[in-house]
């Protein structure tokens, strides 16, 4: 059984731009999620640190 958890986490690009700020999301188990924002909002940003592939300034995952 897998779960995906972030807590308070919070993403600052170089050039001082927050992409996420306090972002908290819990995935169960077979869960099905969908992401749903406007262009610039952290969607991919958050699918990139779930991932692994960006670091996160603060919070848990």
């Amino acid at each position: 059984m897998a779960t995906v958890s972030l807590k308070n986490v919070k993403k600052i690009y170089d050039n001082k731009v927050t992409a996420v700020h306090d972002f908290n999301l819990e995935i169960a188990d077979k869960e099905f999620i969908v992401l749903v924002g406007p262009s610039g909002c952290g969607k991919s940003t958050t699918l990139r640190m779930i991932a692994g592939l960006e670091g996160y300034l603060r919070g848990r995952s």
